[in-house]
């Protein structure tokens, strides 16, 4: 997992290498999980080339004990299993059944996620990367793809004039609406860079604030991403969106239409539960929240979806890594009430800010996801849910706060107020950090020790350029 946000970079150089090499006049970019995908956008709008984006396509959900279920169900049968509450046999079941086929993760996960975001973007022709990843039109959607590369190369229509600041909003209104992954937020960050656009961790809570979360899905919800397909696509969201007020309607697409004119043609299935209408939002704010405060002083995210806003102060359980962690979860060591801090696994410290699934799933597992907190400056997975902080910036590695926090301290999340505050006076804080050291680089040489030095806060993206 130190590898994948160190692959986006890679995959981004990598594609821009290819086609300044190759002097493509235009470009086809297969994503396929996660980190492809913005680093795909990334390397798209770096090169300002005529093309798109097109997803592999989401996995479809498996079948156990009379429901579906999703790699998320797997990573938190962990905790289950490890609190005594689920057998060896069932989890080995369960770890059969829970990914049936190719595709990428099934909820809104990060893939699925940055997928709805290439479509409202308009990167991706609305509906293309919405076809899971199993169905027989997904050749179509590919070979449409094909020809429509050809038209925009004639049309010389290149990438910066789609990804502007209001397309961008658009974007994270899409994630906010569908409870999508914090990721997000390291993602649109990282591409609005390379388009030269002015966007701020701030702008999504911004947006966020006045988008309801409308759609039911995964990790948060009951459904997955071929349920969501059959509802209508992203399509439906794009087109609940404009019929909230919210949407920039006059924002280009690959396909020449705007979004607005997209949103107008999209189809809902009848009877569908996938996506709510606006009158009958799961929650009348969307699935972010960004908190500030002593602990965060340039911010972190938090997803909401699933669990209504809310305030929880507790003592902290410090570990300066996430297998710490992970052991302390599994051993009973984890009380209700604690705040967990896991630290120096952010983008330099990591390096390459790991996903705290794991850790996150065990505690849910464990039946502790509403009574316990936690706070980290690595990543979460797209299928993490509960009161989990993640982003913290500055991080431990750079001589951010959460470097200074000792086992014991009160720590306050007040989602209602956007605040992240270790309780202790400005003084004592001020002389904890001075009295800080940064420890030694766990990589010395190679791409982790070049990364560690590169990259950005998270705050700004988590870039190396």
């Amino acid at each position: 997992m130190k590898a994948s946000l160190v692959s986006r970079e890679v995959v981004a150089d990598s594609i821009e290498l290819v086609a300044r090499g190759n002097l493509f006049d235009g470009v086809v970019i297969l994503v396929g999980c996660d980190k492809t995908i913005p680093g795909g956008v990334m390397a798209l709008v770096r090169l300002d080339i005529p093309g798109l984006v097109l997803y592999g396509g989401s996995i479809a959900p498996g079948r156990w004990e009379g429901r579906d279920v999703t790699i998320q169900d797997v990573f938190e049968a962990v905790g289950t299993h490890a609190a005594g509450k689920m057998t060896d046999e069932q989890l080995c079941a369960l770890e059969d059944v829970a990914c049936p086929g190719p595709g990428a993760c099934g909820g809104q996960f990060t893939a699925n996620t940055m997928s709805t975001v290439c479509e409202l973007l308009g990167v991706s022709p609305m509906s293309a990367n919405g076809v899971p990843a199993m169905e027989v039109e997904k050749g179509d959607v590919s070979r449409r793809a094909g020809a429509l590369v050809m038209d925009l190369v004639k049309k010389d229509l290149r990438p910066r004039r789609i990804v502007t600041r209001e397309a961008l909003d658009n974007a994270i209104a899409a994630v906010a609406s569908t409870g999508g992954s914090t990721n997000a937020v390291l993602h649109l960050l990282a591409i609005a860079h390379e388009a030269g656009v002015d966007l701020k961790i701030e702008d999504f809570d911004r947006v966020s604030e006045r988008t309801p979360l409308l759609a039911d899905l995964k990790p948060g919800g009951r459904f997955v991403a071929t349920d969501l397909y059959r509802a209508g696509g992203i399509g439906l969201v794009a087109k609940r969106l404009h019929e909230a007020g919210i949407l920039n309607r006059d924002c280009l697409t690959v396909t020449g239409q705007t979004i607005g004119q997209v949103a107008d043609a999209a189809a809902e299935s009848a009877g569908q539960e996938v996506v709510r209408p606006v009158s009958d939002p799961i929650t009348p704010t969307g699935g972010l929240v960004i908190l500030k405060g002593n602990l965060a002083p340039d911010g972190c995210v938090v997803k909401v979806a699933g669990h209504e806003p809310a305030t929880h102060r507790g003592p902290a359980r410090v570990f300066d890594n996430e297998e710490g962690a992970f052991e302390a979860v599994e051993q009973g060591r984890i009380q209700p009430g604690d705040v967990v801090v896991i630290r120096y696994e952010g983008p330099s410290g990591g390096p390459g800010m790991r996903e705290m699934l794991g850790v996150t799933a065990a505690i849910v597992g464990a039946g502790l996801g509403e009574s316990v907190a936690l706070l980290t400056d690595g990543r979460f997975s797209g299928a993490t849910r509960g009161m989990m902080a993640g982003h913290v910036a500055p991080e431990a590695a750079r001589g951010g706060p959460i470097a200074v926090v000792r086992d014991g301290d009160t720590i306050l999340f007040d989602e209602r107020n956007r605040k992240l505050e270790l309780e202790v006076s400005d003084a004592e804080l001020q002389e904890r950090l001075a009295g800080w050291q940064a420890p030694e680089p766990r990589f010395k040489s190679g791409v982790m020790a070049k990364y560690a030095r590169l990259v950005s806060s998270a705050a700004t993206g988590a870039v190396t350029s």
